[in-house]
């Protein structure tokens, strides 16, 4: 019964991460995702050779270190998914820095849509907040990352001169420190209180990197996220807040 399991999940993978490999941009947690879907044909070909060696020895104190990994795991990712909605933001904040994501040419793709719809309704709630869409152009993207999102604002009847753009950063940490320096060239104070938005997976490591970049008073307004990028984003997060422990915290 296990490796008929097994099978099933193999051919689950490989199936996602064909559709991943058309639809998505490449990242760390769609590499992970490879790696998973790699790691699951290998046991579902050779599991009695792989069972045979953890069976005693060596091979069965890297099934236990194996095993405790991914409980680990299991509780980063359960970690990530509930901090998310830790820390929700007034609604009367006097500034929301929507965070940047991927672009697909110049189209916004659906997990940055799902910020900006987050940070829309957010707007329609707060209509006299100053907005800042922060993000860079990188691989794969034809503009900045906050020239398409302060576009797809405006279509949707947001002033433009209420929208500030930051169009520089590359990382989540810059986001916040490029912010910073915009709202404070227009006289707002970083200890005032802000909003962030960006996805619930992604708002525990905002919430931090806004502290660590002078936010005093940052709270988040998470957005949703696709049933088909749960898997990719998570993965990748918990490793992004391992990191953060490591070497930023």
């Amino acid at each position: 019964m296990r490796i008929i399991i097994v099978w099933l999940l193999a051919i689950f993978f490989l199936i996602d991460s064909v559709l991943r490999g058309l639809r998505s941009n490449f990242n760390t947690g769609v590499l992970m995702v490879y790696c998973i879907t790699a790691a699951l044909w290998i046991y579902a070909i050779f599991h009695k050779h792989i069972d045979a060696f953890c069976a005693h020895g060596v091979g069965r104190v890297l099934k236990i270190l194996f095993f405790c990994g991914c409980a680990v795991f299991a509780g980063l990712l359960a970690f990530v998914a509930v901090s998310g909605y830790a820390n929700t933001a007034n609604r009367d904040e006097k500034a929301v820095i929507v965070l940047g994501a991927g672009l697909r040419g110049t189209r916004v793709s659906n997990v940055l849509e799902r910020r900006l719809i987050a940070a829309y309704d957010y707007y329609q709630e707060n209509p006299n907040v100053v907005i800042v869409v922060t993000g860079g152009q990188g691989p794969g993207e034809d503009i900045p990352e906050a020239q398409a999102m302060k576009a797809w604002l405006v279509e949707r009847g947001v002033p433009a001169g209420q929208i500030l753009e930051e169009d520089k950063s590359t990382s989540t940490e810059e986001n916040f420190r490029f912010a910073r320096a915009i709202l404070e060239a227009n006289g707002f104070d970083a200890g005032a209180p802000t909003a962030y938005v960006t996805n619930a997976f992604h708002c525990y490591r905002a919430g931090r990197y806004a502290a660590l970049t002078g936010f005093s008073d940052a709270h988040a307004v998470p957005a949703s996220i696709s049933a088909s990028s749960i898997l990719s984003c998570y993965l990748r997060e918990v490793m992004a807040v391992l990191y953060y422990w490591v070497f930023r915290a």
